[in-house]
């Protein structure tokens, strides 16, 4: 009977290619009067001003640190697009950079998505095709050539489909309790020198700890621990070092601890009752602004120093949510809390989340959402990849991505057969990320340009 029921569904799956053929997205909408550079003055509406030039310094070092940076403009351009109808949570910002290590509850690692800034119900389809034009541009990047670029996208997009195929055929508590772990990874590659590689990366995300980061980041004042103003990337927010404007509530304040106390008890609130009784047994000993990202530059990102009876540290990091690109482009969900759409689209997609992920409404009003800084948490150095280790990395998101769509949809087996058992869709992506990618530098040529003729501000970043 399950089988039979799988078949049927995997049968109205197929059957909508007869209205949305996998051919089509290979293809998106030129939209008329498009302007890139409006759009990214835009999306720095809201930001800390002092902090937008860094933002754009970051964007400019290259076309893919570009498209970190502007989900917005391919949010705009995927409106009108190919789209089969089978809607999920999805990623919304779904690039090579956004996939990493970090530590269960359990303490155990696992490879997933670890940025849901963007989080929003839409098309399974358009993460897929942020992710495949990232693999382009992030090999065009190390100098691979388009031949291999277009081949890492496609095999990237095949992973999705056979791991697809395979999550439709679990069932729905096998699927949500399913983890990609190290173990896992290794398993998936015949590479002994990858696999050695994996093994020194999970060593290395295990040394990534409260207690390792507290020296690097804090001084001892008048016997107290404090964290080390360095701007731009690091400041407090409420003195000759802040960032923030005159008239910013949080620049005003004379202590930041005490303004910081109600939003830091309705944080508490949207925990689960053990979590709240553990967090009771650490004090707040500093706050400051944490610059993180490429995207997030600007928009308030906060670091609170919490300690235990035993002096040691928990690091807290408070991201500010503000709508998600997709929200213009995308029919709308009421969401009454933007930290509260950020958790619960990464609990939904993610094998397993932070233990301590929340949110909360700032002094100044502003939606944020909170997590641990620093947690056994590694990303992809892909600057150091060749070709066989960028090839296994992409596959392992193409994997986690199916993963992701599979547990939030429960469509996997409609989307199963849609993608079916040939490489039609795999082809149609690697056509359309090649071509958005071509895309994305035109684009980040006009933003070159608006810098140049002074119409962008700019500032470097740091070393």
């Amino acid at each position: 009977m399950a089988n039979e029921n799988r078949k049927l569904r995997q049968a109205a799956g197929k059957a909508i290619r007869d209205q949305v053929p996998r051919s089509a997205h290979a293809f998106w909408p030129q939209h008329r009067h498009r302007d890139p550079v409006a759009l990214i003055k835009a999306s720095s509406a809201g930001r800390v001003p002092a902090l937008v030039p860094l933002r754009y310094g970051r964007m400019q070092a290259s076309p893919f640190a570009f498209f970190r940076g502007t989900s917005l403009l391919q949010a705009f351009d995927l409106a009108g697009s190919a789209d089969t109808g089978l809607a999920t949570q999805i990623c919304g910002d779904c690039h090579l950079m956004n996939f990493g290590v970090y530590a269960t509850p359990e303490r155990n690692l696992v490879f997933d998505i670890n940025d849901f800034d963007e989080t929003h119900p839409g098309p399974w389809e358009w993460d897929i095709k942020r992710l495949a034009t990232s693999v382009v541009l992030a090999a065009r990047e190390r100098g691979f050539g388009d031949a291999k670029a277009r081949e890492l996208a496609q095999s990237m997009v095949q992973t999705y489909r056979i791991r697809m195929a395979g999550y439709a055929r679990m069932s729905e508590l096998e699927l949500w309790c399913e983890k990609i772990g190290m173990e896992a990874l290794k398993d998936a590659v015949d590479d002994p020198a990858i696999v050695a590689k994996l093994d020194q990366s999970a060593a290395k995300a295990r040394k990534r700890t409260h207690d390792r980061l507290l020296p690097k980041i804090t001084t001892e004042v008048d016997g107290t621990l404090k964290l080390v103003d360095n701007p731009p990337v690091i400041f407090h927010l409420n003195n000759e070092h802040s960032l923030l404007p005159d008239d910013d509530v949080m620049r005003q304040a004379a202590d930041m601890l005490d303004i910081m106390q109600p939003s830091y008890a309705q944080y508490l609130g949207t925990l689960q009752d053990d979590r709240r009784q553990l967090l009771s047994r650490y004090r707040m000993v500093d706050i400051a602004f944490k610059v993180v990202g490429v995207g997030s530059v600007g928009t308030r990102c906060l670091v609170i120093l919490l300690m235990d009876e035993h002096d040691q540290p928990l690091f807290l990091q408070l991201k500010e949510a503000r709508e998600s690109v997709l929200a213009s482009v995308l029919p709308q969900p009421v969401y009454p809390h933007q930290g509260e759409r950020v958790v619960s689209g990464q609990r939904l997609m993610q094998a397993s989340s932070d233990f301590f992920l929340g949110w909360m409404m700032g002094p100044s009003g502003r939606h944020f959402y909170v997590r641990q800084l620093r947690d056994m948490k590694l990303s992809a150095r892909l600057e150091t990849y060749d070709a066989d280790m960028l090839r296994a990395y992409v596959s392992s998101c193409g994997w986690t991505l199916a993963r992701a769509h599979a547990k939030a949809s429960g469509l996997s087996a409609e989307i199963a057969g849609y993608l079916g058992s040939s490489a039609a869709f795999d082809e149609a992506i690697a056509d359309y990320a090649m071509r958005y990618a071509d895309q994305t530098e035109a684009d980040y040529a006009l933003f070159k340009a608006a810098i140049a003729e002074g119409r962008l501000p700019v500032e470097l970043p740091e070393d």
